[in-house]
């Protein structure tokens, strides 16, 4: 049974693995082509979102979970490969998560870029790691939680 309040694509185990995640922990939101599995392997909990696109269920956990204010850059992305960099690839979702992120905090953030294979290995160290079916390129985004404060 949904709860009040609780958007709809937010699945009991999402809430709880929320809910259990402190001040500081990163929350990574990988696409379809992320290696979730073998990431989680070394301890970050695993959950599964296959079939949602992370722009709406980004929007859906900044409903729950608010970024940490303490830090300059409490979003990061995929940085483009090399070759992608160089050839100035557009990466289209990067605006979309950067709409979604300003409307939820009701200011700018500022969103870090982190090299591929540093972003694994940041990911290795993160709370959890919800697998979605996100296509875009480039389409993982690491998000700190905030304090709950009222």
């Amino acid at each position: 049974m949904p709860l009040i309040g609780v958007p709809f694509m937010i699945s009991p185990y999402l809430l709880s693995v929320l809910s259990l995640a402190g001040h500081g922990d990163e929350i990574v939101l990988a696409d379809a082509h992320f290696p979730t599995s073998s990431i989680c392997r070394e301890g970050p909990v695993e959950v599964r979102a296959d079939g949602l696109n992370i722009p709406e269920l980004l929007g859906a956990i900044l409903k729950l979970v608010p970024l940490d204010q303490y830090v300059d850059e409490p979003v990061a992305l995929m940085q483009r490969v090399p070759e992608d960099e160089a050839k100035n690839l557009p990466v289209p979702i990067w605006d979309k998560y950067q709409d979604v992120v300003n409307k939820a905090e009701g200011k700018k953030i500022t969103m870090e870029k982190v090299e591929r294979f540093a972003f694994y290995e940041r990911a290795k160290k993160a709370f959890a790691v919800v697998h979605t079916g996100e296509t875009a390129q480039y389409g993982n985004i690491i998000i700190k939680k905030g304090c709950v404060l009222e």
